[in-house]
């Protein structure tokens, strides 16, 4: 029992860490919040209004990269720490799954992850629908339009 009264004292000594930062906070907290203090701050400028986009999925796949790469350096420890224990078996073992670590980065860069430019490939554009019949008139069907004066009218 002896030997678990260190890792004992420090979940306590945290413990109380928390319960006397929540307190502090409670004391010492402003008491009188107007707009300006509860708006978010960040490097002076006010947001004006939300984001106009929400994240692309390639930063996602970046994040996964970061994960996969992280998940493989904390299982390369331990093996690090006992290879020569694990002989043959382990290097197989650890071999296998760098090659699985690495089949996921190049699925990763197969579709196109770190690819953060404009697309590299132009689009095919199928001659018949480039020319000079096709105009907004003859292509654009108007739907709704009886009993509307025309346009040439209404600015009249």
């Amino acid at each position: 029992m002896s030997q678990y009264l260190p890792a004992l004292a420090l979940l306590i000594l945290a413990a109380l860490f928390a319960a006397l930062s929540f307190v502090g906070s409670r004391l010492l907290a402003p008491r009188n919040p107007t707009v300006p203090k509860e708006a978010p701050y960040e490097c002076g400028i006010i947001p004006g209004r939300e984001p106009p986009q929400r994240f692309p999925v390639r930063f996602y796949l970046v994040a996964m990269i970061f994960i996969v790469f992280d998940i493989e350096i904390i299982f390369l420890y331990p093996y690090v720490l006992v290879y020569r224990e694990l002989a043959l078996a382990g290097l197989v073992a650890i071999a296998i799954f760098a090659a699985l670590v690495f089949e996921s980065f190049v699925y990763l860069i197969s579709k196109g992850a770190l690819d953060w430019g404009p697309p590299s490939t132009a689009r095919q554009i199928d001659p018949s629908l480039v020319s000079a019949e096709r105009t907004a008139s003859t292509t654009i069907r108007k739907v709704g339009l009886e009993g509307r004066l025309p346009h040439n009218e209404v600015a009249a």
